[in-house]
């Protein structure tokens, strides 16, 4: 009993992930995902940098909460793919991570396309007003399609969910009483 054989180690060590380069990843983004989070922030940054190149306006409260909510969308947009591409994701959890990017994407759709139409509204009608409008549309409409997509996913899963599983029949023979007399 002195060699130690008793009293061997009873777990194996756990094997170590390869590391990552920065510790990216983008499994978390599979499918539709990726491409939309990306086309979000594309879409955030093309409206920003039209905003910025305005020279001069008329009635300017329309392009300052457009440019409040443009830099916000990029910003807030590029944050949450950070979490969904490093390990940020699974500490704080995918649940809450899905919580805060329907809330978050449903928020930014709806004030993106507030501010859009407010600087429609207000424009001067210069081109670059205008292609900051329609950049600012388009974001929008991307950041809301993602809500769309994702609810209309869940929407098929519950459906199929209750094609596999039709409930309680009444031929079912565990529907039947034990104690049957014939």
């Amino acid at each position: 009993m002195e060699n130690g054989a008793v009293y061997n180690e009873t777990t194996e060590p756990q094997a170590k992930l390869p590391r990552r380069l920065f510790g990216c990843t983008l499994r978390h983004l599979r499918g539709w995902r990726l491409p939309t989070k990306v086309l979000q922030a594309i879409l955030s940054l093309l409206a920003v940098i039209c905003e910025e190149i305005v020279e001069d306006c008329i009635r300017c409260g329309g392009l300052y909460f457009f440019e409040f909510t443009s830099c916000s969308a990029f910003l807030l947009s590029l944050l949450i793919l950070c979490v969904y591409c490093t390990d940020v994701y699974e500490t704080f959890g995918e649940d809450k991570v899905q919580k805060v990017n329907s809330g978050a994407m449903l928020a930014i759709g709806v004030s993106f396309l507030l501010a859009s139409v407010v600087l429609a509204a207000t424009s001067s009608g210069s081109a670059v007003e205008k292609a900051a409008c329609v950049f600012g549309f388009l974001a929008s409409i991307a950041f809301l399609a993602e809500i769309a997509i994702k609810r209309f996913h869940s929407w098929k899963q519950n459906v199929d969910r209750r094609s596999e599983n039709p409930g309680n029949t009444q031929s079912a023979t565990e529907n039947q009483p034990l104690n049957k007399l014939s």
